[in-house]
Formats: C-alpha cells, sequence, structure tokens
C-alpha cells in the first residue's frame, strides 16, 4: 500500500510514494458523498490506473464497493484521509484494503500512524505462517486450589480447531490452552473464547512480550497459537472475569523447564496433549504430555532479557 502526499512541497518522509498535486492523466478524484458520486466512481473502473476519492463524511461502505469492484480490474484506489481514525478502516476494508492512503503535508500523526499500520500490513503478507518452538511437558502434580478470580479472553474473531493462546505462572514456560471451540453436551461452543485461567497468570503477547491476565483491557493485541506452532495475532473484544474453582496443574519439560498454570475446573477448560488431541483440565492425570512454550529469559514489565530469574 503506497503513501501519498496530498499537495505541498517535496516531502521528507521517506515512506511518502507520490505528491499529489490536483491533477495527473493517471488518476481521475471523485469527491464519494452519495449513491450518484459512488456511480460515476464505480463507473470509471478498468478505465484509468487510479480513482482517488474523498469523502466529506466518511463512509465504509461506499469504499468497500470500490474495492471490491476494482479487484483485478486494472484500476486501484486512492483514499484522502483526513482523520487517524480512518486509517485502519481504509488500510484493511474487505481484508484488502485501498492501494493508497493520500495524507495532509503536516500531520504528523496521520504520518506516523499510517507508516505503523503500512509496516505491520507489509509484515502480515510476508510473514503469513510464522512459526513459534513448541515443547511437550509432562504433567507431574494436578491439586485442587480454591476458588479465585478466572479470567476468559474474547476475542473479536473466532478460534479455529487446534488453536489457542499460551498461558502460566512462570514465564519460562507458557501452556497451550484451548480455544472453547469445542461443543459439548452442556454448553455450546464459544469460539471466539479462551478461558485463560487466574488473573496473575501471564499471557503472550503479540509483541513477544508477556503481561498478566488482571492488566489486559478491550483492544489489546495477543497472540493465537496454533498446536503446530504458526501463530497469528489477534485483538481483545472484552474480558469477563469471575470467582470460580480452580485446579494447579504443574509440569515439566524433557529440558528440565517446569511450568505451572491454574484453570478453572470445569469440562470445558482444555489444554493440547503432545499428539496434537484437545483434553480436558478435568480428564487430565499425572504422566499425561501437554503442549509448552518454553522461554529461557527474564522477564522485567513483561519485556524479555538476559539474566536469571526463578518462579514457584
Amino acid at each position: 500500500m503506497q503513501l501519498w502526499q496530498d499537495s505541498g512541497p517535496e516531502s521528507s518522509r521517506e515512506s511518502c510514494t507520490r505528491i499529489w498535486q490536483a491533477s495527473d492523466s493517471d488518476v481521475a478524484e471523485v469527491n464519494l458523498d452519495d449513491y450518484s458520486s459512488q456511480k460515476e466512481a464505480i463507473s470509471l473502473i478498468g478505465m484509468i490506473p487510479w480513482i482517488l476519492v474523498r469523502c466529506s463524511n466518511w463512509k465504509m461502505i461506499p469504499l468497500e464497493n470500490l474495492i471490491s469492484h476494482s479487484l483485478g480490474s486494472g484500476t486501484k484506489i486512492a483514499v484522502a484521509i483526513s482523520n487517524a481514525m480512518d486509517i485502519n478502516g481504509a488500510a484493511f476494508a474487505l481484508e484488502h484494503g485501498v492501494d493508497a492512503l493520500v495524507l495532509p503535508s503536516q500531520d504528523k500523526e496521520i504520518w506516523d500512524e499510517a507508516e505503523l499500520i503500512v509496516s505491520s500490513k507489509k509484515s502480515t503478507i510476508i510473514n503469513s505462517e510464522p512459526i513459534v518452538e513448541l515443547s511437550i511437558a509432562k504433567v507431574f502434580s494436578i491439586n485442587t486450589s480454591g476458588i479465585g478470580e478466572r479470567v476468559c479472553i474474547d476475542l473479536i474473531e473466532r478460534l479455529g480447531i487446534g488453536e489457542g493462546m499460551v498461558i502460566g505462572s512462570n514465564s519460562s514456560s507458557l501452556a497451550l490452552v484451548h480455544g472453547e471451540t469445542i461443543e459439548s453436551e452442556y454448553v455450546p461452543s464459544r469460539p471466539f473464547r479462551v478461558n485463560a485461567g487466574s488473573v496473575h497468570s501471564y499471557v503472550l503477547m503479540s509483541d513477544g512480550s508477556t503481561r498478566y491476565l488482571s492488566e489486559l483491557l478491550a483492544g489489546d493485541e495477543v497472540t493465537v497459537i496454533s498446536h503446530s506452532g504458526v501463530v497469528r495475532k489477534s485483538i481483545i473484544g472484552r474480558l469477563k472475569i469471575e470467582r470460580r474453582p480452580f485446579l494447579l496443574i504443574r509440569f515439566r519439560s524433557k529440558s528440565g523447564n517446569e511450568g505451572q498454570i491454574m484453570l478453572q475446573q470445569a469440562e470445558t477448560v482444555r489444554l493440547v496433549d503432545g499428539s496434537g488431541s484437545i483434553i480436558s483440565v478435568t480428564d487430565l492425570e499425572v504422566g499425561d504430555e501437554i503442549i509448552v512454550r518454553n522461554d529461557n529469559q527474564m522477564r522485567h514489565i513483561g519485556n524479555a532479557l538476559e539474566g536469571e530469574m526463578r518462579e514457584k
């Protein structure tokens, strides 16, 4: 996705690919204000290399309509942006997004946000299936552990079978907790949810840091991991915290890393075993193998750094 400067002097931004000076032979500019202007813009698709649209009152649906018509036509869509809040919508409309954002020359906030989103989008395309190294750990202790505050993480998208989040009491060894994607005779599935455990637990964020479940907020971006190690990012829609009974599960990897996790004592809370199958915590037994993510770096405010640290 290109970043254009909307008129003005020569840009000092390396990310600027074009300065729009109000007219050019390869671009048709349309004010997208109503149905008739949308119809006009659509009629130009396939007739010209670029259509630049301006919305006096920002609307996503007309922009999505233009993108859907332009795919495969040879015509690219550029959109003028005057508010940083509109950038994400334009960049990811219909998952494809526009081909160029036209930005005010002097608005640093808009340029910074646009560059961040473009960089993120490129990273997503290049690393569409990043992989993390997962390990196998053997459960050596399972105990009931009283009543406490349990956090459910509800995402703004659904999880697939085999996907979940790595969570635990020890940042050096986090267990893969499966999403509530499995139907049961007792309750319907909640495919957007991970029943993540006690408020003190760590969860892996999308930037590689860890955060306590108690610190999470709607809008935060977490790491979703499949049983095969494929990673993607997902945004939290809400958190659901309730008092529930817990199980304390301790496990040890062949490398010697030990970890533990406190999860709600419920049939719908599941881990992933060594073969990639899903197992309820209420069926888990000492000697069972589960999938974990090991990390031997110490953490300070969730960030990894060199050094030694022990958690029990």
